[in-house]
């Protein structure tokens, strides 16, 4: 889509964090444009309206925030006999199985820091606001309403709120750069409510920090680690491993990981997930302590 100069709605974030460097390589296509359909990035893609595109951006942090999941509040001990009931039983949103274990597990939201970086920072080039992993933070917002935020250099921040309706950020993508007469999560602001925000606990949840760490890494270590995560998620939901196993066996894979340079070719991509996914059965495999 984006090699024919076109405007993609982009709703799989997967293979923007897998193969980034490929895809920014279309991106640069004349005519192709790229907007975020995940509920955050779209927040943070409007919030980015209020930048002046004619001068410099001025934007001193991304904000993602995080519903928490259903373990929000529960330390690691807590959390060493978690079922995958209990993974699935998720506060706000309803999804998919794969999906919600990994907002159970804050992947979900690490793998959505490697997307924002793709899609708003550094390596967007022209389309982004040069700034790198140090300036994208999470929140932990059990509202779910602030959908995210863009803190600029003048201390002012930015935030998308709406009720948690994802043909909001469908509609946006799909209408932009106008707007759907329909409104979709619209807030009633003469209702009493509170918005609570908390900092991510990344001894309970290391996922989170992994994510970090291999989007820091760049090259192909995000396409292992999503890699990785997928073949986890699926043992844990099949009974094969535990809930903290799929950290264990992410950050395994990622010890694994050869330092690659950068794909620049799907090709590269889906070799790169294969491997990561063997080593990730292997990983698995192997006698336990």
């Amino acid at each position: 889509t984006l090699r024919a100069g076109r405007r993609l709605a982009l709703a799989n974030k997967e293979s923007l964090i897998a193969g980034g460097p490929v895809v920014q390589a279309a991106r640069r296509t004349p005519g192709a444009e790229l907007v975020p359909v995940d509920s955050e990035h779209g927040a943070i893609h409007q919030c980015l309206r209020s930048r002046d595109p004619e001068g410099p951006s001025r934007v001193a942090r991304l904000v993602l925030t995080a519903s928490g999941g259903p373990f929000r509040g529960r330390t690691k001990a807590d959390l060493a006999s978690v079922t995958a009931e209990d993974a699935l039983a998720h506060p706000t949103w309803s999804m998919g199985p794969k999906i919600t274990v990994d907002s159970s597990t804050l992947m979900n939201k690490g793998l959505e820091v490697i997307e924002a970086h793709e899609l708003f920072g550094t390596p967007a080039g022209a389309e982004g606001v040069s700034i790198g992993f140090d300036e994208i933070d999470v929140v932990v917002h059990p509202q779910s309403i602030v959908h995210s935020m863009v803190t600029y250099t003048d201390g002012s921040t930015i935030a998308q709120l709406s009720d948690p309706d994802m043909r909001l950020p469908i509609g946006y993508a799909l209408a932009w750069p106008d707007r759907v007469a329909t409104p979709f999560g619209a807030l009633d602001w003469a209702a009493a409510r509170r918005l609570d925000f908390e900092p991510p606990d990344l001894d309970a949840f290391p996922c989170l920090g992994l994510a970090y760490a291999a989007g820091r890494a760049g090259g192909l270590a995000p396409a292992w680690l999503n890699a990785a995560n997928e073949e986890a998620v699926a043992a844990f939901l099949a009974g094969r491993i535990a809930w903290a196993d799929i950290a264990a066996v992410c950050a395994a894979v990622l010890d694994r990981h050869d330092g690659g340079g950068a794909p620049s070719t799907a090709a590269e991509v889906v070799e790169a997930d294969r491997r990561a996914r063997a080593e990730a059965r292997s990983v698995m495999a192997a006698p336990r302590p």
